[in-house]
């Protein structure tokens, strides 16, 4: 976009990536009960954990901090695509402080919650590494104390690598109020500008590499210290590892793959077009925030004996009032 053209005062943005739908209801009831079943998952998996004392140990903390997560990632956005495909409600407002700020909210929560997704699957692989190699010493090495004060800290770090977007975006010019995708990502806002934004899409390439570099290599070092100490095992522990890795597998699948191609591959030259970016944006939200409950329900026992019971208990009130209701 060249900085000749002249800027505009931007009260909402108009949201075009679903322009070029041919079914928007469709696509949107889809996104809609995909949202629902990935926020009431996550839900239910962080009151499993606070309502248990037995659960109370560092790795469902960890779950229950990761579903924490999804439910934030999941909503930073969901809403609004699913305004716009429903609702017909095009349109992102901006609050009346003399600039984008609502559009850049959204952002920055959408950014946290990205970042914390790679950060917390980064920290449940430590979990894991630790558990393994040194089962007698792990309740030792990691306390809920300390593992409540390095998620803290984690959460910190992310909010401040998460600032990187919305600061640079913020004092631009805008020339536009059209967004090319789904909703206030940091691409589509900065194509709003009157520069050229070829600059800060390679400074935030370089901070997403960086971060994403980093967590996936940790989580695939993790995974060789685990393969390296799993010939010493007994075959009912190889098992139980295995089962755990591939909990974990699921998890990081989910998000690094869509998130490789969107964020790395589109800088060294793979064209993606605009239908085929959506898709995979749309995936790396809601992937994730969606099977990671149902992996950690479902493969972990603690929580699944948990919620049988539960539903034991429904099952044999109901049928507790079935019998004595009137014939």
């Amino acid at each position: 976009m060249s900085s000749q053209n002249t800027s505009i005062n931007v009260t909402h943005f108009i949201i075009g990536g679903f322009d070029t739908l041919s079914r928007p209801i469709a696509v949107g009831v889809v996104i809609l009960i995909t949202y629902l079943l990935a926020v009431l998952a996550n839900m239910a998996n962080i009151m499993f954990i606070i309502s248990d004392k037995r659960l109370h140990k560092p790795m469902y903390l960890l779950i229950c901090n990761l579903a924490v997560v999804d439910i934030m990632y999941t909503s930073s956005c969901s809403p609004t695509m699913i305004g716009v495909l429903l609702a017909g409600v095009n349109t992102i407002s901006c609050f009346p402080f003399g600039n984008i700020n609502g559009c850049i909210i959204q952002m920055y929560v959408y950014q946290v919650g990205a970042t914390m997704e790679m950060f917390s699957l980064t920290i449940m692989a430590f979990d894991r590494l630790i558990a393994i190699i040194y089962p007698l010493q792990y309740h030792s090495y990691l306390t809920n104390t300390r593992t409540l004060v390095f998620t803290y800290i984690v959460w910190i770090v992310a909010c401040s690598f998460a600032l990187f977007p919305p600061v640079t975006a913020t004092p631009l010019p805008h020339c536009f109020l059209r967004l090319r995708y789904t909703f206030c990502d940091y691409g589509a806002v900065m194509r709003t500008t009157c520069v050229n934004p070829e600059k800060y899409f390679n400074q935030v390439a370089i901070l997403s590499f960086f971060v994403s570099f980093f967590t996936f290599t940790f989580i695939c070092l993790s995974y060789c210290g685990i393969l390296f100490f799993v010939k010493i095992l007994s075959n009912n522990d190889k098992k139980k590892m295995g089962s755990t890795l591939v909990s974990h597998l699921i998890c990081v699948s989910c998000l690094y793959c869509p998130q490789f191609i969107i964020v790395i591959l589109t800088r060294f030259g793979v064209v993606l077009t605009l239908e085929e970016r959506q898709g995979l944006l749309i995936g790396t939200i809601l992937g994730p925030s969606l099977v990671n409950p149902f992996v950690y329900c479902l493969r972990t026992k603690e929580i699944k004996s948990k919620m049988f019971k539960i539903f034991r208990k429904i099952n044999t009130f109901l049928a507790d009032n079935h019998f004595l209701a009137p014939l």
